[in-house]
């Protein structure tokens, strides 16, 4: 019995043109300045100041 053959498909070739997203560059650039704002934790301004405040009465 005779094994029937696959049909073969053409791979897509590398000289394509990419194709187009559907996220825009400008949607693309806001979702990355939202995540880097959620995942760095927020500044103690506070222990800048006493870490200036130290620094002046070490000195003296």
């Amino acid at each position: 019995m005779p094994v029937p053959e696959r049909e073969v498909r053409p791979q897509p070739s590398q000289a394509e043109t990419p194709s187009v997203s559907a996220v825009s560059m400008k949607d693309l650039l806001a979702s990355c300045a939202a995540a880097t704002a959620v995942s760095t934790p927020p500044r103690d301004e506070h222990a800048d100041e006493d870490e200036a405040e130290g620094l002046g009465r070490d000195a003296a």
